[in-house]
């Protein structure tokens, strides 16, 4: 499942760039990583972090889950760089 939203991000860098690093950390689910304009799963260091469920992933790739309704309500936790959580609603506008 995280190997399908990592290859649906992929395809959004084609055509856009992301600058900065951010894992999606879905706990024992695993993690999706953007760095160096590629999404992956394989674990790393980023600037910034967002803890979320794969499904509120899912939801939140799909405009189903608002980012700032996602924070307030606990559905996603964001630590580090803020800037680059801030860019990542750019890539999926």
């Amino acid at each position: 499942m995280l190997q399908d939203i990592a290859e649906g991000i992929q395809k959004e860098l084609s055509s856009k760039s992301f600058d900065g690093s951010l894992k999606f950390d879905c706990g024992d689910d695993g993690v999706v990583v953007l760095a160096d304009n590629q999404a992956t799963t394989t674990d790393q260091e980023t600037d910034c972090t967002i803890r979320i469920s794969q499904d509120n992933l899912v939801k939140l790739l799909t405009g189903k889950l608002n980012p700032m309704t996602g924070v307030m309500m606990g559905k996603l936790k964001v630590s580090g760089d803020m800037g680059v959580a801030m860019k990542l609603g750019k890539l999926l506008g």
